[in-house]
């Protein structure tokens, strides 16, 4: 029969006291109301607020009944989740604790279920920020959001059951390729038992590649099994461009009988970081990415698949990135999921913030690199394990520790620890360094040499820059917005420059919340090149202009177009960014100038900006001002145009949709954007009307119905409420109504 795999997000209790109580008294939900997961412990403002509001303890219920026929099979039960500290109960036994709020954790109810009957599960969620649990003991710029915020399931297997499954690619620059799988199998049973554990490798399409059978003789509690698969034909490897995956799976069975089966998938490349860069299957790549922080307004981290997968889509399909590190901790699998299948590159880290605590705190840090790596090892998009806290100083006997337990769990990959500070003693396999130089100083980067104080190149990536040096609100002064494009610009081009720099990390993708040590005082940190709700700043076509224009055309002005945006008024410099081969500009219908990438300064980029110096345009203060039309060519054709009013008016409320189908059944989520636009279709960034949304059908807002423009442009997230049906959700100011949203929930 095999496997059950069953969801538990429907239909929870929640309350935001705890009483031991609760634990015996199933019946007793006075005070409890009915939730969904992944859910927050209390939903937050924006911005502005006491991140105190949601660090307290709580209780979650669920009840729920497990068939008579499941009464030989074995009962776990699956957290994805849970921020900070849980502790689990079964109809008022006690299971057992979790430390830590960023990985996974199972439990074997089986002792403990009424079988046929309805039996309560309860779990004590302290969401505080506790000493004893990293990231804390120390101020941290992020804030962990408390609650069942991921999701839980239950599973259901034999007695004899697979527990984990790690797929090993081998010679995979080779024709004939291999895979090496290693079983990891538990027995609940005292008696031993001799079944057959095979292995079979096929494509989505089920074309079967390779497959091996071993018989497996199980007489303890738990055990390794490991198979070979050799001579595989025709494998294509995973790539940036085209990640190819493969479908692993492992069966075990008795008598002919499948008991149990379990599943993964697998990419077939090689990368590894040297002192000369980084190679993907043998091809040196250069590095091109962003830091993201998995939160998202109002309810934190607690997003179910689609948006995690979204966030995937963004930066590899708007802002053509290669890479995303999790920063500053493990992150959701559906994000790594849609990594593996769109080609993100991925460096992962264990949770932690400059801060190291005592030998119980580093404990559960070594416990954190053990849960990351079991978790995550197969996914091909992982090229980097992160086994020291960001930023913190050394440590050796700590830093040995957490690297061996790296190393003997997966000797495939290589290890990484973000420092921040020179000279710092190098235990991983590559030097992973925060460089913020580019600050008041000229210099975009440090050569390697100067930061390892070693003589001699090694390993090396930048894996912070920008962020805290240069905080840029999307709605910031144009010099400002400017300088802020530069910076990144700067920075890239100096990374490529650099072959001992495998490649530069930016910090960071999306604005975050964080503690009132940080941020702007409003608890958001604004160092993003993109705002909380994914709307781009500038900046963000720095990344998103180095691209071959055959895949997107990209023409991205740094201007408002507005004489009085800037100091002493006018719009020169203007930074144009594009990856066009030239851009003519008109004024008045009247070609005023042809100008082309800028490659002489930014020789490292593939798409160098456009720098206007000079512009045939009268900008003296009096003067008329006109509209302004740029068209960018590849070759001789034109391939996209950008146009400014030269008096922009409020024209149209205009409202975007993410998704037109969701899916009824476990949560589910899209985004709608809302613009103010001007004549020429472009947000005018200074207005602040107030928004009221009217939602009707098998969904609801997250965040509150009211709410204003920030920078003439706003997202809202709306979810299922696990029926079938449509959405619609309308929006109006006191000037426009925007274009009805309509949603199918299937």
């Amino acid at each position: 029969m095999g496997r059950s795999i069953i969801s538990l997000n429907q239909n929870w209790l929640y309350n935001e006291n705890f009483k031991d109580e609760y634990i015996l008294n199933a019946h007793d939900n006075d005070g409890f109301e009915s939730i969904t997961l992944p859910h927050m412990n209390k939903e937050i403002p924006y911005n502005y607020f006491d991140e105190k509001m949601y660090q307290f303890i709580s209780c979650y219920k669920k009840i729920f009944s497990v068939p008579k026929e499941h009464e030989n099979k074995q009962i776990y039960i699956d957290f994805e989740g849970v921020m900070t500290y849980a502790e689990v109960y079964i109809n008022g036994h006690y299971l057992g604790e979790h430390k830590g709020g960023y990985t996974p954790f199972s439990f074997n109810l089986t002792k403990y279920i009424q079988f046929g009957q309805e039996n309560c599960l309860t779990v004590k969620v302290d969401s505080r920020e506790r000493n004893d649990i990293p990231p804390f003991g120390f101020v941290i710029d992020y804030l962990t959001y408390g609650g069942i915020y991921r999701e839980v399931s239950l599973r259901v297997v034999d007695s004899i059951h697979i527990d984990n499954i790690f797929a090993k690619p081998q010679q995979v620059l080779e024709d004939r390729k291999g895979l090496g799988v290693d079983v990891y199998l538990k027995h609940t049973s005292e008696n031993p038992k001799k079944v057959l554990v095979k292995t079979t490798l096929t494509n989505k399409e089920g074309q079967k590649y390779g497959e091996a059978i071993n018989e497996v003789e199980i007489n303890g509690s738990e055990m390794k099994e490991s198979l070979s698969l050799s001579d595989l034909e025709g494998i294509q490897l995973w790539d940036i461009d085209t990640p190819h995956l493969y479908d692993v799976r492992v069966e075990i069975l008795e008598n002919d009988q499948v008991i149990d089966c379990h599943e993964t998938r697998v990419g077939f490349r090689s990368a590894e970081f040297t002192s000369k860069g980084f190679y993907l299957n043998g091809r040196r790549v250069k590095i091109r990415g962003l830091n993201r922080h998995q939160a998202f307004p109002y309810v934190g981290y607690a997003m179910p698949k689609r948006a995690q997968e979204k966030d995937a889509e963004i930066l590899k399909n708007e802002l053509h990135l290669n890479l995303v590190r999790t920063s500053h901790y493990p992150q959701s699998v559906h994000f790594l999921n849609r990594c593996d299948e769109i080609g993100l590159l991925v460096f992962e880290e264990i949770p932690g913030w400059q801060h190291i605590g005592d030998e119980a705190w580093k404990k559960v840090a070594c416990d954190n690199v053990r849960e990351m790596i079991e978790r995550d090892w197969n996914h091909p998009s992982i090229i980097l394990w992160g086994v020291r806290i960001n930023e913190s100083k050394d440590d050796h006997d700590f830093y040995v520790e957490s690297n061996k337990i790296a190393h003997e769990l997966d000797p495939t990959r290589q290890t990484g620890g973000v420092r921040c500070i020179r000279d710092s003693e190098l235990l991983e396999d590559v030097y992973t360094m925060n460089d913020f130089i580019h600050g008041d100083q000229e210099r975009a980067l440090r050569p390697q040499q100067e930061v390892t104080g070693i003589k001699e190149d090694v390993p090396y990536m930048v894996t912070e820059y920008n962020g805290h040096m240069y905080p840029t609100k999307r709605f910031d002064q144009e010099e400002r917005i400017n300088e802020h494009v530069l910076r990144h610009v700067r920075v890239q081009n100096r990374a490529a420059l650099d072959q001992s720099i495998s490649g530069a990390i930016g910090w960071c993708a999306f604005d975050y919340n964080t503690h009132y040590e940080f941020g702007s005082g409003d608890r958001i940190c604004y160092h993003g090149i993109m705002d909380m709700f994914r709307i781009p700043k500038f900046a963000a076509h720095v990344y998103s202009s180095q691209v071959s224009p055959e895949i997107e055309p990209i023409l991205e002005p740094v201007t408002l177009w507005a004489r009085g945006e800037r100091d002493r008024c006018g719009v020169l410099p203007m930074t144009v960014l594009t990856n066009c081969d030239r851009i003519e500009v008109y004024h008045l219908g009247q070609k005023v100038g042809e100008y082309t990438p800028d490659r002489e300064t930014y020789r490292g980029l593939e798409y160098p900006p456009v720098v206007i110096d000079e512009l045939e345009v009268k900008q003296d203060w009096g003067s008329s001002w006109n509209d302004l039309l740029l068209l960018g060519y590849v070759g001789d054709k034109e391939v996209i145009r950008k146009e400014y009013a030269k008096n922009p008016i409020a024209t149209e409320l205009i409202a975007e949709v993410d998704d037109t189908e969701l899916n009824s059944g476990d949560m589910d989520v899209t985004r709608i954007l809302f613009k103010m636009v001007d004549q020429k279709g472009n947000i005018i960034p200074y207005i602040n009307e107030i928004l009221s949304l009217d939602i009707e059908g098998m969904g609801k807002i997250i965040g509150p119905k009211e709410m204003a423009l920030i920078g003439g442009c706003i997202g809202v997230w709306i979810k299922t409420t696990g029926e079938v049906g449509t959405i619609k959700v309308k929006a109006r100011c006191s000037r426009f109504e925007a274009n009805e949203i309509k949603v199918d929930v299937r």
